[in-house]
């Protein structure tokens, strides 16, 4: 969305990208470091751990915020983007992160890399069924308008020839 007509991403676009990856992993790493320290019983850290989590998510809605801005998103849209990224991480992300895990004959990495695979098809598959159910009500509602808009428009006309 915030990228440059001319196809090449600029580098305060990237550096976004980048933040908005950093803030969202620090903000899940807090929160699993937090659900340690609960474990171990120390609920002083877990705290510590969770507010600090949700002072990083706060920093990555500022950034995705550049990146995505609220007036340029509508529901389709952030469906689109979700289908593209989703599509994105089970055609090439993970194959090869995953061809790479059996090069290094990391079999854990492998099995986790082709759970992913079948998540991300699952979640992808999820938004594009959401987003055919979504076009169809929009389509539906668009027509219920317009039938509205005939009467409105029918019924001004009425009045106007009597006036």
């Amino acid at each position: 969305m915030a990228n440059q007509n001319s196809g090449v991403k600029s580098v305060t676009i990237e550096n976004l990208e980048a933040a908005f990856a950093g803030e969202s992993m620090a903000h899940v790493k807090y929160r699993y470091f937090a659900k340690l320290a609960r474990a171990a019983g120390a609920d002083d850290v877990a705290k510590i751990f969770e507010d600090t989590a949700e002072q990083e998510i706060l920093h990555a809605f500022g950034h995705i915020d550049l990146l995505y801005p609220k007036e340029q998103l509508t529901p389709q849209k952030s469906l689109e983007l979700a289908i593209e990224g989703e599509t994105y991480e089970y055609t090439e992300m993970y194959p090869k992160f995953r061809h790479l895990a059996v090069e290094e004959g990391n079999a854990a990495a492998v099995a986790e890399f082709d759970e992913q695979i079948e998540e991300s098809k699952v979640h992808a598959a999820n938004f594009r069924r959401t987003l055919e159910m979504a076009a169809k009500r929009f389509a539906a509602l668009a027509k219920v308008e317009e039938r509205h808009a005939n009467h409105y428009r029918a019924v001004l006309e009425k009045v106007q020839k009597q006036a």
